[in-house]
């Protein structure tokens, strides 16, 4: 049985389970933090990078595509655990006043990673590209870090459902307000990441600087060992298997996430043949997000109030899986319009529901931010594996229609094995 957090009264605030519910100034605080972190994430790798790469490789995009995103995906998974670790320990002092644990990740990040991005537009080479682009991937994974350990650091368990639902509306608002930004209102590749960078800076920052961050009593701060801060980063299948059940149900349905949108572009060009796959493109994110907007905070407030988590992730994963299902049978653009608008429904319900469940798993309280960056590693990974795999399907084994195909089976494959987690109904 996986070990619930525990409540003791001697905890200090920063490590004891929240008990008041956040108010709404911090739930629009964090969004605005998330939306930020989001449109750093998906906006070079669905827009900004495809055309850098296409200028620089445009016999060889496909691939050159897959070895960029990928090695920042594999940036991505080593980092998330590593800062969410290191932030569990900060505990950190400025002019004798205790300072918070998570916010200076959260700010340095903002900073430094908005750099990599204006670095990363200056860049004329594959190479340049994938080294800048892993760059960045360790910034914002660090501010994603101290941001996801937010919600079980500060918001109660019956809250939980219905907050991760706004924290999650930013995984597919950012790609919309970021696609818009660099397609409506800047013009210019080098533009569009400056313009990503400054958002990450206005949007993020004001969480760091305005809400409460509880400091770490040194004498609750783990000691900072390489060689067991390494070793921490194994949680034992056998001692915590509702943790492992989380994370690889997390990580086959972000496989098939990864599977279905890394060649989304290439898919309205060379699959659909639209004549402006980048309005395309635009167009079905915005469906996407409508989708995900209209189910996340409701799906997300209906598990709060009946307290089941389970059944809601499943009905999730037939929804996505039916959305891939129709890409792979009929490529068309009205078929493409209606999966959209189910894959954002699906993946909204998600999103909200199994981000409150894996709350519920955590090992330990005090190692909240590094436990969930492990469980990250399952949203990361699939960014690696995914073009491994996409990229040899498209070109080799069937195409498209087969893509899509294997994106349903893995997506309605890790909902389903849901069901293993037993401490929550």
């Amino acid at each position: 049985m996986t070990t619930v957090n525990p409540t003791p009264t001697s905890l200090p605030a920063a490590l004891a389970e929240p008990t008041v519910p956040v108010r709404r100034s911090w739930i629009a605080l964090i969004f605005a933090a998330n939306l930020g972190v989001w449109m750093a994430f998906f906006t070079p790798i669905q827009v900004l990078l495809p055309q850098q790469v296409e200028r620089i490789a445009p016999t060889d995009k496909e691939a050159m595509l897959a070895v960029v995103t990928g090695l920042g995906a594999l940036a991505a998974v080593l980092a998330n655990p590593l800062a969410g670790a290191l932030s569990d320990r900060t505990s950190l002092r400025l002019a004798n006043r205790h300072l918070g644990r998570r916010h200076v990740w959260t700010a340095t990040g903002a900073v430094i990673g908005a750099f990599a991005l204006v670095v990363l537009a200056r860049q004329n080479s594959i190479a340049g590209v994938a080294v800048a682009w892993a760059a960045a991937q360790v910034c914002f994974n660090a501010m994603l870090a101290s941001l996801t350990a937010a919600i079980p650091d500060r918001v109660p368990v019956a809250q939980r459902g219905g907050v991760s639902g706004w924290v999650g509306i930013p995984q597919a608002l950012g790609l919309v307000v970021g696609a818009v930004l660099v397609t409506a209102v800047v013009t210019g590749n080098a533009a569009g990441y400056a313009a990503i960078a400054l958002a990450v800076l206005l949007l993020s920052l004001p969480f760091a600087l305005l809400t409460q961050d509880d400091p770490l009593p040194r004498e609750h701060r783990s000691a900072l060992r390489p060689r067991a801060l390494l070793a921490s980063m194994w949680i034992s299948p056998r001692r915590h298997p509702d943790f492992a059940w989380a994370w690889f149900t997390r990580f086959l349905v972000q496989t098939g996430n990864a599977l279905g949108t890394l060649y989304l572009l290439y898919f309205l060009t060379d699959g659909v043949r639209v004549a402006d796959p980048e309005g395309a493109l635009l167009v079905l994110i915005l469906l996407y997000t409508l989708g995900m907007m209209l189910t996340a905070v409701v799906a997300g407030r209906l598990s709060d109030r009946s307290g089941r988590r389970k059944v809601f992730v499943i009905v999730s994963g037939l929804i996505m899986a039916v959305a891939a299902v129709l890409l792979a049978v009929a490529p068309t653009w009205p078929m493409a319009i209606v999966a959209a608008l189910l894959l954002g429904a699906g993946y909204g319900v998600y999103l909200a529901v199994d981000a409150a469940l894996i709350t519920q798993v955590l090992p330990t309280a005090t190692d909240r931010a590094k436990d969930l960056g492990v469980i990250n590693i399952a949203n990361s990974a699939p960014q690696v594996l995914g073009p491994a795999l996409s990229a040899p399907i498209v070109v080799h084994l069937g195409g498209y229609p087969t893509l899509y195909a294997v994106t349903a089976a893995v997506t309605l494959v890790g909902s389903v094995l849901v069901l293993k987690i037993r401490a929550v109904p």
